[in-house]
């Protein structure tokens, strides 16, 4: 096995992680929206932390670029797609294996 594999290999993992990662903030953010007295407790709350900690700089970054679009009292938010999008092109790219 040759040390690109192995590097690819490594990248490819971590970007699934944080897929799963990103999926797991989707989720939050929907019970948020759904149920806004909802506050989680104990290990909970730090798991959500760390999921926000590691999902908030890239979504903000794109937030920067493109802020959401209001369309009368709604504002479609693009940045945890953009961020997915780069996340599964990341992983295809390194799926690839010489």
């Amino acid at each position: 096995m040759s040390v690109v594999n192995l590097v690819l290999g490594i990248a490819y993992y971590l970007l699934l992680l944080y897929f799963f990662v990103m999926w797991g903030r989707f989720i939050v953010d929907l019970v948020r929206g759904i149920n806004r007295s909802w506050r989680p407790h104990g290990f909970v709350l730090v798991l959500i932390e760390l999921v926000y900690t590691v999902t908030d700089p890239p979504i903000n970054f794109f937030r920067r670029i493109f802020p959401p679009l209001r369309i009368g009292p709604i504002a479609f938010d693009f940045g945890w797609s953009l961020t997915m999008l780069c996340c599964i092109i990341g992983m295809w790219i390194t799926a690839i294996r010489f």
